[in-house]
């Protein structure tokens, strides 16, 4: 393992690559991604560039810098390139990884364990999802991770460290343009909190002006497009803004307690992460007893800060994996340097079950996955067959070395294994999802080209479809009021739960069902099969 020791940035880029950029274009654009992509479309065809639109209707909910690298991203390689639109956030996660590995290289003086931290963090479960998924909270929490690297350069650095606060204060302004506050309270805060005691500010008194500075850069950065936006259409922002406060206080409310189970959203990690959390098991164990003691109080701080607000989404998490990372990499380097001493049950029990979980998952994967894909696998037997190999070799030196009580070449078998699987088993993820009745909205612009009928959508829109469609549809009904079209015939687009409403408002037209286009990747009668993925549509003439 020392070759892997000897370049471990090198090859952090190389698992990254792996990770984050294999089979981008696999999975099917999810609600998220679509917000973005149509924002993204518009701002290239019709230059909303800061007054950013959705479908043509204003969207300020969120700030445009990911949608500007993903808008540039379109423009350089085509709107219809799944893959390239994904790049950026991917891009992204990889700066997250790699800026954490720095920060912790320096802070704990150890680059072993930096690339220990950082591969976990790399290869926990939500940071997985997030980097490949063009949406704005990756963005957020990379460019503020950079930050907080810089920030740290700046508290420790001998001189003024005018470089660190200025590049501080840009990065911040990024996240700020990229989410608003979400990561400066979620990350930046508990960071500075637990920085502060653990490490103190003890040299802050001679660095007021860069500090000042850096306070005023990261205020010009993140408010500019905020104060702009109200300025050209305070009505709408002001709407927006009471909104999204009432989603706050009223909108998915959880009980403080719902994000006591954090540490699952790591994934493979869930029993190291759970008990690295351990705290007065493992502050004796590890190697920096001070470095621990601060990534379980900004782990923890992380946590409770989130707790805090009503409003909780499990994916608002993804910030928590970052402190987590770094302190579940303390119980890792611990077990890769005593695991082979250690004789109490209860502590090499877990090790033996997470471990020896994955390395079985492995073995049976080619007989296991046989079983349930079946005929499925037609056209997919190249990915099956490597994917079978890989996985069964990596379970079988897994086994061994875990019975040989050689935790270190498990550690890393474990990172090739979510490697193996998005490499070689994302192609095979197509055979999961079928419906037969599958039509997408973008065969619309064919019947419309057959017809030179004028389309619109009844109520609201669903970013999925007018992704798909490639262009706005109008939306007749705003606030409960109804707006008529003015030819004599026109298609409308109708979802389950506006059906009464629309035969009411046009029972005295002419009303034929064309056509149902349905979007959802399961079929019809599946848990997941979702009405507001697919529209049925109405040819509507005057009488």
């Amino acid at each position: 393992m020392k070759w892997l020791e000897k370049n471990p940035l090198g090859w952090l880029v190389v698992a990254c690559l792996a990770i984050f950029f294999a089979n981008l274009d696999v999975l099917v654009v999810n609600i998220m991604e679509a917000r973005n992509f149509v924002t993204a479309r518009e701002m290239l065809e019709d230059g909303n560039w800061i007054l950013t639109t959705l479908n043509g209707e204003p969207r300020y909910q969120k700030p445009p810098l990911p949608t500007w690298l993903t808008a540039l991203s379109g423009a350089l390689f085509g709107l219809k390139n799944i893959f390239t639109l994904r790049v950026p956030a991917a891009l992204l996660a990889l700066v997250l990884v790699v800026s954490s590995f720095k920060f912790s290289e320096k802070i704990f003086q150890n680059r072993s364990f930096a690339f220990i931290a950082s591969l976990i963090l790399a290869t926990s479960f939500y940071v997985i999802s997030a980097g490949r998924d063009a949406n704005w909270d990756i963005f957020a929490h990379g460019f503020m991770m950079v930050c907080i690297y810089q920030l740290y350069l700046f508290f420790t650095s001998e001189g003024k460290g005018y470089p660190s606060a200025l590049l501080a204060a840009l990065f911040f302004g990024a996240s700020f343009m990229s989410k608003g506050p979400v990561s400066m309270y979620v990350l930046l805060l508990p960071f500075l909190i637990s920085f502060g005691i653990v490490y103190k500010f003890n040299s802050l008194k001679r660095k007021i002006i860069p500090l000042f500075l850096f306070l005023l850069a990261s205020f010009l950065l993140s408010a500019w497009w905020y104060w702009y936006t109200y300025a050209f259409d305070p009505e709408t922002v002001t709407e927006i803004t009471k909104r999204e406060t009432s989603n706050w206080t009223g909108y998915n409310i959880r009980p403080f307690y719902y994000y006591w189970s954090f540490f699952t959203q790591s994934g493979v990690w869930t029993i190291p992460a759970f008990i690295g959390l351990l705290f007065p098991y493992l502050r004796d164990r590890v190697f920096d007893k001070k470095g621990y003691l601060f990534t379980f109080l900004w782990t923890i701080g992380s946590v409770i800060l989130l707790s805090v607000i009503p409003e909780k989404k499990s994916r608002y998490l993804l910030p928590v994996l970052i402190p987590l990372a770094f302190n579940t990499a303390f119980y890792m380097d611990y077990l890769i340097r005593r695991f082979k001493a250690l004789k109490d049950w209860r502590e090499t029990f877990p090790v033996y079950f997470n471990f020896g979980l994955i390395s079985i998952i492995g073995l049976a994967f080619p007989l296991a996955g046989y079983l349930y894909l079946g005929d499925r696998l037609e056209g997919y037997w190249f990915w099956y067959v490597l994917l079978s190999i890989t996985l069964f070799m990596i379970g079988f030196i897994m086994l061994r070395s875990l019975i040989r009580k050689n935790i270190k070449p498990v550690f890393f078998l474990t990172i090739a294994f979510i490697m193996a699987v998005i490499c070689f088993g994302m192609p095979i993820a197509r055979t999961i999802t079928y419906n037969p009745e599958y039509k997408s909205l973008a065969l619309l612009n064919e019947w419309q080209a057959d017809t030179k009928v004028e389309v619109y959508e009844f109520g609201g829109f669903t970013p999925e479809l007018i992704w798909a469609y490639g262009k706005s549809i109008p939306v007749l009904t705003k606030d409960g009021i109804t707006e008529i079209p003015s030819e004599e015939s026109f298609g409308i687009l109708i979802a389950e739960e506006n059906l009464e409403d629309f035969q009411q408002v046009f029972s005295d037209y002419s009303i034929e069902k064309v056509s149902r286009y349905d979007m959802n990747p399961q079929a019809p009668g599946t848990r997941t099969h979702r009405p507001r993925l697919w529209r049925d549509l109405y040819l509507v003439k005057k009488r």
